[in-house]
């Protein structure tokens, strides 16, 4: 019946495709089974391996009282704002430092002096100067997001080919048109590794935060709570859901990759 739907090359490739796909859910089934099986032990393997109803049950329980919609969406809300914030300055900076010589001078020693500093050694600095609400949160998420974009930004601007240059002095572009329409698609598929590599690790320093700065609602803030109380079964709940929604953002800034690729194209 499949052969008459799709041509036998493509049928090939889906059946290939098709077998990877389970082969990748191996090791994930196992890792439950056995998951499932220490926690039949005793009370303690119980306790470290929480049974996998009892994470079912504890999500349940999550959705019913509105605890998980709050506090997933305090969290994607402060990840969207900080992603925003240190997406735009990286893209600025970085652009500002592939353009001029005399900045790039100035502030590259600073620059990667400070982005040498794991950015969780920076919370009691960063506690200092903001304090323990949301602003000291939304400004750790987006240095997240900076620095690896000011570093993509600068080079996918600064490896400039001659050949382009020369074709925008035969159509006497300016400085601008040039940027639009030549350096920057130029510079699109370096700038969107650097949002590719932006959006894990502002959802990691999300959760992070939120661990370390415990006002307001976020699923690192349910975390601690749980932790507190004890309740292993909602703890691995929330980190779960941290874990979806870190696939799921990652796979929206691919497709949204393709999208670019293709108007850059």
């Amino acid at each position: 019946m499949l052969k008459h739907i799709f041509p036998h090359s493509k049928l090939k490739v889906f059946s290939k495709q098709y077998r990877l796909y389970l082969q990748g859910l191996i090791l994930p089934i196992g890792i439950l089974l056995l998951w499932q099986y220490s926690s039949s032990f005793s009370p303690t393997y119980a306790y470290a391996f929480v049974p996998l109803q009892n994470i079912y049950y504890a999500f349940i329980q999550l959705i019913e009282s509105g605890e998980l919609w709050l506090n997933t969406l305090g969290s994607i809300k402060r990840a969207g704002v900080g992603l925003i914030l240190g997406s735009f300055t990286g893209i600025l900076l970085g652009t500002l430092l592939a353009y001029s010589k005399l900045l790039n001078a100035i502030v590259s020693p600073l620059f990667n002096s400070i982005r040498q500093v794991p950015l969780l050694g920076l919370t009691p600095l960063i506690a200092l100067w903001f304090g323990n609400g949301e602003q000291a949160k939304v400004f750790i998420i987006a240095l997240a997001s900076f620095f690896p974009l000011v570093i993509n930004t600068f080079q996918g601007l600064s490896h400039f080919e001659p050949k382009y240059n020369e074709l925008a002095q035969i159509y006497r572009l300016s400085k601008w048109r040039t940027f639009c329409k030549i350096r920057l698609p130029q510079a699109l598929p370096s700038i969107i590794t650097g949002l590719n590599l932006a959006v894990p690790f502002t959802w990691i320093t999300t959760t992070a935060s939120e661990l370390f700065f415990n006002a307001g609602a976020g699923l690192g803030n349910l975390m601690m709570k749980a932790e507190v109380n004890t309740e292993m079964a909602i703890l691995l709940t929330c980190a779960i859901t941290v874990t979806v929604i870190g696939i799921l953002m990652t796979i929206t800034i691919k497709l949204v990759s393709k999208k670019l690729f293709k108007w850059g194209i």
